[in-house]
């Protein structure tokens, strides 16, 4: 099959996040079929961004998938420039859609770019190749903005938003959803029952063989062991320090630990972060440290250090849709013990019996998660660690996840 995949914010291993795209695509290419990949030049979340010069695209093979970066303005964060860089994406593919569709000719178009905008152009590109059309949802847009931006329902963005997604809804041959909880809310919209395959997130079981990992730097496993050596206990979060991370509820904990042996890591980077510092120096909170942040194949190496991996949400009514958080699948295969601050319409940490999980923005309850959690014999932290990746291993892994993908393109 030729499989065109549109996703703004798809990445790779030298660009960076979004890497969800890249996997599947891996896979599908493994199998012998053919992929290309279309994205935006400009994405808040890579690392690397592509280098256009003056052209109004470019393209490149990326382990034998094909990739086509559109050039887009730059923005930072969620300004009115992310907009533009939106609206860019969609009119250069809905403009050049004819020369896409004679150019790669797909026998299967998916819609994935977070946002539902995209829909448009996948749609007539199908129609002129008579391909099938899937829209991958990431998470629910407009819902995501207005519930967790409090933006009205009546604001001119959110009410294109709504006419994108029930566009997609209508439109689309198949609907793939990361989010396990969403088939109410998707038939409410205008789904057919029968369109609906969940596809959760993943991670790639190669990336974590031992010749694949590197070393942490000398100053950080250096910062770390004397902490361990002098027998301090570590809560580590890894990851984005953003507002949907809340990590203020992290530090409300850490004041809680001031007089104990008990040490919270922040390791990462995000809007965030600089705020956060800032308060735990003005309330002296110091058994608190951030880190900056470390390369994707020295993760496993960081995550040996945490006594107990943290990953908190906050209290949010969006999450009855369910969740599908990277950083937590990273924790669960590096067999650590998973505190999770969180309500939801799932939570594999209680699914695998790999943590606790307790209510979110709650900073007594994190506490008592943390002394429950630091009060267990190693070998029952062994074991719920052991647990954690073997779910993990059992239930999402990209080679797994891209075979059902792909059954489902075959069948449609």
């Amino acid at each position: 099959m030729n499989i065109l995949l549109i996703n703004h914010y798809a990445g790779s291993p030298q660009h960076g996040m979004e890497y969800r795209p890249y996997y599947l695509a891996r896979e599908w290419v493994q199998s012998g079929h053919q992929v290309h990949i279309l994205a935006s030049s400009e994405s808040h979340v890579r690392t690397n961004t592509p280098i256009l010069n003056n052209q109004e695209h470019l393209d490149e093979t990326i382990d034998g998938i094909q990739y086509t970066w559109f050039k887009t303005p730059t923005y930072k964060g969620n300004s009115i420039g992310r907009l533009k860089n939106m609206a860019v994406f969609v009119l250069r593919l809905f403009h050049k859609s004819r020369s896409i569709a004679n150019k790669f000719k797909p026998d299967i178009v998916i819609a994935s770019s977070t946002y539902p905008m995209d829909i448009w152009p996948a749609r007539r590109i199908a129609k002129l190749t008579n391909a099938k059309l899937i829209f991958e949802v990431h998470d629910l847009w407009p819902l995501s903005p207005m519930e967790l931006g409090e933006m009205s329902k009546w604001h001119p963005f959110i009410m294109l938003v709504q006419q994108a997604e029930d566009y997609a809804y209508r439109h689309a041959d198949i609907v793939v959803s990361m989010l396990p909880k969403v088939r109410g809310y998707m038939e409410s919209r205008g789904m057919a029952s029968h369109k609906l395959h969940i596809i959760p997130n993943g991670i790639s079981p190669a990336e974590w063989q031992s010749h694949k990992l590197t070393e942490l730097e000398t100053s950080f496993s250096t910062l770390l062991s004397n902490f361990k050596n002098q027998g301090i206990s570590i809560v580590g979060y890894a990851g984005t320090h953003g507002v949907s991370n809340a990590l203020d509820t992290m530090l409300d904990t850490a004041n809680l630990f001031q007089d104990e042996k008990v040490l919270f890591v922040l390791v990462g980077q995000g809007s965030k972060k600089k705020e956060l510092q800032q308060r735990a120096a003005h309330e002296k909170i110091k058994n608190i440290i951030f880190l900056d942040p470390v390369k994707k194949s020295q993760i496993p190496k960081l995550l040996q250090y945490f006594d107990i991996a943290y990953i908190g949400w906050r209290k949010q009514s969006l999450y009855r849709f369910g969740i599908a958080p990277n950083k937590l699948m990273d924790y669960m295969m590096a067999e650590r013990v998973v505190l999770h601050s969180v309500q939801a319409g799932n939570d594999p940490v209680t699914e695998a019996a790999c943590g606790l999980t307790v209510p979110p923005e709650n900073p007594q309850k994190i506490a008592q998660g943390i002394r429950h959690l630091l009060g267990l014999s190693t070998t029952e932290r062994i074991t719920m660690g052991q647990r954690g990746r073997k779910y993990i291993l059992k239930n999402h892994t990209y080679p797994v996840l891209a075979k059902n993908f792909l059954k489902i393109m075959q069948d449609v």
